[in-house]
């Protein structure tokens, strides 16, 4: 009985997102498996199939009813690393999209900016911590779960009674790691922030994110951008301008000519943690700081961006995958 071929593994656990992938992998004539995280078994006596394995697990999986993708995943990995399996975007990189202190405190050991943060753990300790953060950071802050995603948990503050009240009502969203961050509030100083698309150590682009708009919900993913029972623009949490109803599209658009320093440091930070794709978030404010704030290791594109931009994030993605496959399995 003949051996299948190496093959491109695709792990993720959102059918949703995965079509312009798999799409861009047939595209390229790829070999390509796909492997969805939700649930399953794992025989860690069995050798795991031959070819490389792309990691696509996302931070929001529990809000889609995945909750147990997490820890299925770094089981998968692990398993795939400890077997001398080829990963892209593997097991540590997990940690980074799993948590913003882990990222947050990457980014700072890089020299890499980033806003000024808090963790509270568990729901007891979050008024204490912005108590003491206020006391040396004045003014409004925002709160963020530690294992975020798509805005979760991101609320802007006027004061620390009024995220007591918040923390003591039936409105408080409990972080599914039980993290929550106290972060300071900054403003864009052209209303938008910046997202930085990096493949296989280079970027493709920079993305304008309008923050006006789109508030602390900028999920460029067009699956994002659509309330599921209404088909209309959502308004997100943070927006001071409400969309029109056919305005979704314009959150995003493409930054031409993107080159501030901080893209350099980027690619250093992803090359050092073995980041191969990833969109890197930072909001340049009013007093000329430029802070990181996020780091999205199972990156999505936004069409109406892929449309002007000088290169295309999923094609580029299946290159470097046949690539990789390539460089791992050169008789094949």
């Amino acid at each position: 009985m003949s051996t299948p071929a190496p093959a491109i593994h695709a792990l993720h656990e959102n059918p949703e997102w995965f079509g312009v992938f798999a799409e861009a992998l047939d595209a390229e004539g790829l070999p390509w498996v796909e492997w969805q995280l939700t649930d399953g078994t794992l025989d860690l006596a069995a050798a795991p199939p031959e070819g490389i394995f792309w990691s696509r697990i996302s931070a929001s999986s529990h809000t889609r009813d995945h909750g147990l993708s997490k820890d299925y995943s770094r089981a998968v990995l692990s398993w795939l690393e400890a077997h001398g399996r080829r990963t892209v975007n593997g097991r540590r990189v997990l940690e980074l999209e799993m948590s913003k202190v882990d990222q947050l405190t990457a980014l700072r050991a890089a020299g890499i900016e980033v806003p000024r943060t808090v963790a509270a753990v568990g729901r007891d300790r979050v008024v204490e911590a912005a108590r003491r953060f206020t006391d040396t950071v004045p003014g409004p802050f925002v709160t963020k779960h530690n294992q975020g995603g798509k805005g979760l948990g991101v609320l802007k503050f006027s004061s620390v009674d009024d995220l007591a009240d918040h923390v003591a009502s039936a409105d408080y969203d409990e972080p599914v790691d039980g993290i929550t961050l106290i972060q300071e509030y900054v403003a864009a100083a052209d209303g938008g922030i910046t997202r930085v698309e990096i493949v296989g150590g280079r970027m493709l682009y920079a993305v304008r994110g309008d923050t006006e708009r789109g508030g602390f919900q900028l999920c460029p993913a067009d699956a994002c951008e659509i309330d599921p029972t209404t088909g209309r623009p959502v308004m997100p949490p943070g927006a001071t301008i409400q969309m029109a109803p056919d305005d979704a599209s314009s959150l995003f658009s493409l930054r031409e000519g993107y080159d501030d320093p901080v893209v350099d440091r980027y690619l250093a930070f992803t090359g050092d943690l073995g980041i191969e794709v990833a969109g890197i978030e930072n909001i340049r404010t009013a007093d000329g700081r430029v802070l990181t704030y996020d780091v999205n290791t199972n990156t999505n594109y936004n069409s109406g961006v892929e449309l002007s931009a000088p290169a295309s994030g999923p094609r580029e993605i299946a290159r470097h995958l046949g690539h990789v496959l390539r460089e791992a399995y050169p008789d094949a």
